[in-house]
């Protein structure tokens, strides 16, 4: 099948940020792309060639969707995977499928299925309701700390919690859950692995990721990480592990733990381009977003290998900021080397909202770190 300038049409469920940078790369080969979000200011809007408007979760809106295209794929996971199931048993090719979809949507069935798959992950309970938890605890079948995780629709900070005291359990909402042990780790750690419909597999480098205490997102994406060959190889190993066992097609972002005594645990996969691979725009031969494009159209894989160290920096909502958004100092950070700011097109702020990301490219790591300091505490992202 001909994808380029063709009658061809890729389908994008999703119309967010990740959306919109994967449609960098299907104008720069002139594929032609539908995308379906629920916003009328989603970005993708200015950068696909159809826009439909509607819900993600709706069966119908999903479906109908879907026959419009020859290709689907999706930026987000929380998407009606019944309407996916129906059009993969119809004929439409769908990837990531909707059976890796299902399984990873939910982090109770994610994590039943590393156990079954002999993958390293950390210990948890499930339950039904949060409510069951204080009977867990009273009987001495869970022990503080540990983390609070939604079963579903989680991402980004939102529905985890760590709980050390009972009143830490009062505003949770009430919902099928996990309670994860709490893993002591000195670093986290994340592998994009890309596999095409052929089977064909690369992995890009292990990355590292620094987060911000208090809003639980990642601050900066590191890469090459800062850790052994080892460990490195330990950590792509297992990413290759958990890709086989998923038989997924397209991008698998894996995020893990390295522990005290330098073992790997499974934290989370996400089957769709993914804020640890950011930097690869800048950085890499490669990036995740073209990566995803190739793996799903069955295309050869491009080069993984990165030409530079890169780091990136998440462009939050500043607290006490709520409106028009205000790129306050940007031409500052843009006056120096090696750094590129990632504006994702959403035109109201609030705290913690992600807005861009800044990607500092160097071909010293340490030098990269600072600089990616200084854009940090230079840029804020503010309102009129």
């Amino acid at each position: 099948m001909s994808y380029f300038s063709s009658n061809f049409k890729l389908g994008i469920l999703g119309g967010g940020q990740l959306g919109k940078m994967l449609l960098n790369e299907t104008r720069k080969f002139d594929i032609y792309t539908c995308v379906l979000d629920a916003s009328d200011e989603a970005p993708c809007k200015i950068a696909c060639n159809e826009f439909y408007k509607g819900d993600l979760l709706d069966y119908k809106t999903v479906y109908e969707f879907g026959k419009k295209v020859d290709v689907l794929t999706f930026e987000i996971e929380n998407v009606n995977v019944d309407a996916l199931e129906t059009l993969e048993k119809e004929g439409k090719k769908v990837y990531p499928s909707s059976k890796t979809l299902r399984t990873i949507q939910n982090k109770a069935t994610q994590k039943l299925f590393y156990l079954d798959h002999n993958i390293p992950t950390a210990a948890f309970s499930r339950f039904a309701y949060t409510s069951e938890i204080e009977d867990a605890i009273s009987n001495g079948g869970l022990q503080f700390p540990f983390v609070w995780k939604s079963a579903q629709f989680g991402y980004d900070g939102n529905g985890v919690k760590v709980v050390r005291t009972i009143d830490d359990l009062k505003d949770l909402p009430n919902t099928e859950c996990i309670a994860e042990t709490m893993i002591p780790f000195k670093n986290e750690l994340a592998v994009i692995v890309s596999r095409n419909v052929k089977g064909d597999i690369k992995t890009y480098p292990v990355v590292e990721m620094e987060f911000h205490p208090e809003a639980n997102q990642v601050e900066y994406v590191i890469c090459p990480a800062r850790i052994d060959e080892e460990v490195a190889k330990k950590a792509q190993d297992i990413a290759l592990k958990v890709s086989n066992a998923f038989n997924h097609v397209g991008l698998l972002a894996v995020e893990m733990f390295q522990t005290k005594d330098d073992d790997i645990l499974v934290n989370e996969v996400a089957p769709r381009p993914h804020n640890s691979g950011h930097q690869t725009i800048e950085a890499s031969y490669t990036s995740q977003f073209e990566q995803h494009l190739r793996a799903i159209l069955n295309l050869p894989l491009g080069n993984t290998d990165s030409k530079v160290a890169g780091i990136m920096v998440n462009l939050v909502g500043a607290e006490g900021y709520n409106g028009n958004v205000l790129y306050k100092n940007i031409e500052t950070i843009m006056d120096m080397n090696g750094v590129t700011p990632h504006i994702y097109g959403k035109k109201q702020t609030r705290p913690f909202r992600k807005m861009g990301h800044v990607t500092i490219v160097n071909e010293n790591l340490n030098e990269a770190r600072k600089v990616a300091e200084t854009v940090k505490n230079t840029i804020k992202v503010i309102s009129e």
